[in-house]
């Protein structure tokens, strides 16, 4: 039967009749068109509009950091994202909302406190979101059940997880962020940030290590290493000083492998990296170990001799034993690392090296505790970081035979007792030297300064916050340095002399 659509369109023009109305036509209708407004539905006297409290990016978050530079780097971009997202940061836990806890997995305190942190905010009934190596190391720990992670090269995805958490939702991201299947070295560094302090940026130029230290738990959190590529830590370092940074910190690992995967070198970074720091400003380096600082003596030298670099290194050295650092897999003897420190010492007049001595390692004996004992008389560190061995789960030290924990204690008390013997600044009492102030002391009774060398010092604050000083001078006191640098922190000078009386009151 036929029917209407029985006839043939050989082509889709046949479908516009003369009598249709043309485009132009159509489109001229459509201006004259006026839309109908609709009427809001209006709220009666008695409704209110009530907010959710689980609405994210409405709540406070107390942040906690532990560990190294870059562990307090990541902690700051963190902060910056979420206040960025429109959370409130607080410096009070009580009134907090979420707990956000980034971890170090160096050594047993620092966990246990995290872990403590945890049980702590759970018991105040606060949403809690862990960050930092414990949980990228070991994210099936019992005490981590539940909770959100932020793994270590996730950092910007912090909003996210914040989120989540808040909704009651138990997100993990513990991932590595690659390029064409080469690994990157975290997350993007012009990230917001709130810096803990203002006027210093703590630069993570890398990550992770070409080591293998049988101790070392960071590894199992932070890899292979990774490095940035130089244009962007370069255009970081810019950034900052036009945001009004007057000291940066290089961080990572290990910064003396920095650039062994992408084809550079530490000094071929610092190098651009001087050029970019304006007057008045000053960069620091970041731990160092020895193997691939020898690489680059000759040119370390120079860099640590130009005038905003400060003439600083730290250079973990562990044991004086040989047979003890062949135990910790270390790649280095002792004498590689004399040959670092008496290299710099000759051609960088002045420098401060740090360094880092474990007591107690599985293994170590009389006669190797004698041997890190001689190098520290002979070298007389300014600056000397003491740890008792701590063995870590899944390190391999961890299945060695342990030394007693009574030896570790008394060869950790004797080494600070020798750290404690010697005076290394007694030559410099009443010297002025130029320094660059970064910070108050807690009390805000004096200014925090560093000289060239990167010894610390103290000038006194005046009333109401003015300084009363020169501007560029301070007053030794080694006692006062002492005591701040014993195992946690640099043993620093005091410079430039204040007056009889202000001396006398930091002696007493």
């Amino acid at each position: 039967m036929p029917t209407a659509c029985d006839s043939v369109i050989e082509d889709i023009e046949d479908m516009v009749s003369s009598s249709d109305p043309t485009p132009q036509e159509r489109q001229s209708a459509r201006t004259r068109i006026i839309p109908r407004s609709r009427k809001k539905k209006e709220l009666s006297n008695n409704e209110e509009l009530h907010a959710d409290s689980l609405i994210p990016g409405t709540q406070k978050i107390w942040m906690k950091t532990w560990g190294c530079s870059h562990n307090n780097s990541d902690g700051e971009y963190m902060a910056g994202q979420l206040a960025a997202s429109g959370y409130d940061m607080t410096d009070d836990p009580g009134e907090a909302d979420v707990w956000l806890l980034n971890s170090c997995t160096v050594k047993n305190p620092a966990e246990d406190h995290f872990r403590n942190s945890i049980k702590k905010a759970q018991e105040q009934q606060k949403k809690v979101v862990v960050a930092g190596c414990v949980p990228q190391a070991q994210p099936r720990m019992d005490y981590l059940k539940g909770l959100s992670i932020i793994g270590v090269q996730q950092i910007d995805r912090v909003v996210e997880v914040v989120d989540e958490a808040i909704k009651g939702h138990s997100v993990r991201l513990l991932g590595q962020k690659k390029d064409g299947g080469r690994r990157l070295g975290g997350a993007r560094l012009d990230l917001p940030k709130i810096r803990k302090n203002p006027l210093i940026e703590i630069i993570s130029i890398n990550t992770g290590c070409l080591n293998a230290c049988t101790y070392c738990k960071t590894k199992h959190a932070r890899g292979d290493l990774a490095s940035y590529p130089i244009d962007e830590l370069v255009e970081r370092a810019r950034q900052s000083f036009q945001e009004g940074v007057c000291e940066i910190w290089l961080t990572s690992e290990d910064t003396g492998a920095y650039g062994k995967d992408i084809g550079t070198d530490l000094p071929t970074l610092l190098w651009q990296l001087v050029e970019e720091i304006p007057e008045g400003a000053m960069l620091r380096l970041g731990m160092t170990n020895p193997p691939y600082i020898l690489e680059h003596l000759q040119e370390m030298a120079k860099i640590l001799n130009h005038p905003r670099v400060y003439a600083f290194l730290h250079v973990p050295v562990q044991s004086a034993s040989d047979s003890v650092l062949m135990d910790m897999k270390r790649e280095y003897s002792v004498d590689d690392f004399r040959r670092v420190v008496d290299f710099l010492k000759e051609r960088v007049p002045g420098v401060t090296i740090a360094t880092d001595i474990i007591c107690g390692f599985p293994g170590e004996t009389d006669k190797d505790f004698k041997e890190t004992i001689d190098l520290v008389k002979h070298y007389r560190f300014p600056s000397l970081f003491i740890n008792q061995f701590y063995p870590r789960p899944g390190t391999p030290a961890a299945k060695m035979q342990q030394v007693p924990a009574n030896v570790k204690k008394q060869r950790t008390k004797e080494l600070s007792q020798v750290f404690h013997s010697y005076n290394p600044y007694d030559h410099k009492v009443g010297e002025r030297q130029h320094v660059l102030v970064t910070e108050e002391s807690f009390d805000a009774q004096y200014y925090v300064a560093h000289n060239k060398y990167y010894e610390q010092g103290r000038a006194v604050n005046g009333v109401g916050g003015h300084s009363t000083m020169p501007s560029l001078s301070s007053c030794l006191d080694r006692e006062w340095l002492k005591s701040l640098a014993v195992g946690i922190t640099l043993v620093a000078a005091i410079l430039a002399y204040f007056g009889e009386k202000i001396y006398q009151g930091w002696s007493s």
